[in-house]
Parts: structure tokens; C-alpha cells; sequence
């Protein structure tokens, strides 16, 4: 592994997003790595998967390098890209073993994905959040459809459509933050989260998980379909190269409307 780092401790398998000092943002080798280590924890003995970042933040959402790379991608490798981010978004879904997001920093775009598609997520108080793919002309395509079955509807929208970010205490009153816990005190309480859950039947957690599943699979399976879609081709229109070229340059967009 050269972006995460895996460590299995007494059935509690941690696995950390390792590229400080990019703030932990997703290129493809940490997008397929964390989708192998999330599917080796069903297999590998793990009992509970502790998600985190390395450093400062938890993870910046897409890394500014692929975002350059974008524009001269073709249509088929936008779907083969938007495949990649659907394979490491649905790879911790359908993990058996239950997962504990440490977020001690900013988890933006796909980071906030990351961070609230966790059984728990416990957050420090500076930590901060959003889905801000419409401020660089992009869709937060395959992250609505989970954020929607986590917190409805209308409110899926309003995070979606304004590109705001938002801080713990807000994603906890969203239900997006299972608790706000000081920054000293963050690793202390996941592991007593862990102790907890391992004294429970390890079989009867699977069980659970599965069942939750399938009692969305049906619609999830859709929506993913129409959000690697949507994914793709947001990548080739002209707002998306002109989001992407004024974040790199530090300027407001001008949109083409």
C-alpha cells in the first residue's frame, strides 16, 4: 500500500489515508487501495474497521492533480474513473464488519462521503464538512445517492446545491456525526467505541449490516447507475473545465450558464 496505511490490532483493522501532505486528498492508487483493504476486513479476521486521516485534515475529496488530468481524459475513461469511485464508495457500504470514521480535521467532497458513509462517525470539534462539487462545475454524483438515504430528501439538497460547508456540531444534528468528541480525546473514544462493539456476536453484527443493505439495495442499485452517469459526463462540460481552471487559479469562475 503507498497512499493508506493498514494496521490489523486485535481484530480492530485501521486503516489510514496516508498522504498528509496532500491532505489526504483521493487519486486513483488510494481509491483502489482503501476498496482492497475494505474488502479484505470481511475476510481477514477484523472484527471492527477504524477509518482515518493521517496529519491535519481527514481527506480533501479529489487531488488537484487528477482534477488537471480531467480535461484531457476521453468519455470512456470519464466512466472507467467514475467506475473507480463507485467501487471505493460502495466497498466500504458493503462491508460486513462495523466502521468508526476518526475525523479530526476537514473531510470535503468525497472525504465527507468517506467520513459519513461509516456505522459511526466521531468528529473533533474543528472538524468541517461539505459537498462542494458545484463550485468547481462538478456533480456530487455518487455521494447523493447514499446522502440521501442517510438524511433525506430535502436536506440532501440543500447541502448538494449550495456546496456549503458545515462543521461538526451541524453534521451531528444532521445525524451525518454520530458524536462530537475533543480532538485530545478523539482516538480514546474510538477505541472504547470498538471495545463496545466487539463485545457484541461478531456474527449477529454481520447479520445486521447485510440486512440493512438489503433493505435499500434495490434503489441504491439504480441511483448508482444513474450517478456513474452523471459522474462521467459532468467531467467533459464546459463548466466543469471552468471550475477546475479557476481553482487552480485562485479566481471566480465564469460560468457559461
Amino acid at each position: 500500500m503507498s497512499t493508506i496505511r493498514v494496521e490489523d490490532d486485535e481484530a480492530v483493522r485501521t486503516i489510514t489515508l496516508n498522504r498528509p501532505e496532500r491532505r489526504n486528498a483521493l487519486v486513483p492508487e488510494m481509491m483502489d487501495e482503501l476498496a482492497a483493504a475494505l474488502g479484505e476486513a470481511n475476510t481477514c479476521g477484523a472484527r471492527v474497521v477504524v477509518l482515518a486521516g493521517e496529519g491535519e485534515s481527514f481527506c480533501a475529496g479529489l487531488d488537484l492533480a487528477v482534477l488537471r488530468e480531467m480535461g484531457g481524459m476521453s468519455a470512456e475513461q470519464h466512466r472507467v474513473e467514475a467506475e473507480r469511485v463507485a467501487r471505493m464508495f460502495r466497498a466500504l457500504w458493503e462491508c460486513d464488519v462495523p466502521t468508526i470514521a476518526a475525523v479530526q480535521g476537514a473531510a470535503v467532497a468525497g472525504g465527507t462521503g468517506l467520513a459519513t458513509m461509516c456505522d459511526f462517525t466521531l468528529a473533533a470539534p474543528e472538524a468541517k464538512f461539505g459537498y462542494t462539487e458545484v463550485r468547481i462545475g462538478f456533480v456530487p454524483a455518487l455521494v447523493s445517492a447514499y446522502l440521501a438515504l442517510q438524511v433525506g430528501d430535502k436536506v440532501a439538497r440543500g447541502l448538494m446545491l449550495t456546496g456549503r460547508m458545515f462543521g461538526s456540531e451541524e453534521a451531528l444534528r444532521l445525524g451525518l456525526v454520530s458524536e462530537v468528541v475533543p480532538a485530545a480525546n478523539l482516538q480514546e473514544r474510538v477505541a472504547a467505541l470498538a471495545a463496545e462493539l466487539m463485545r457484541n456476536s461478531p456474527e449477529s453484527l454481520r447479520a445486521t449490516k447485510r440486512l440493512l443493505r438489503a433493505q435499500k439495495a434495490g434503489g441504491l442499485a439504480a441511483a448508482l447507475e444513474l450517478a456513474m452517469d452523471a459522474n462521467a459526463a459532468s467531467r467533459e462540460t464546459a463548466d466543469f473545465k471552468e471550475g477546475v481552471a479557476s481553482f487552480i487559479e485562485k479566481r471566480k469562475p465564469v460560468w457559461g450558464g
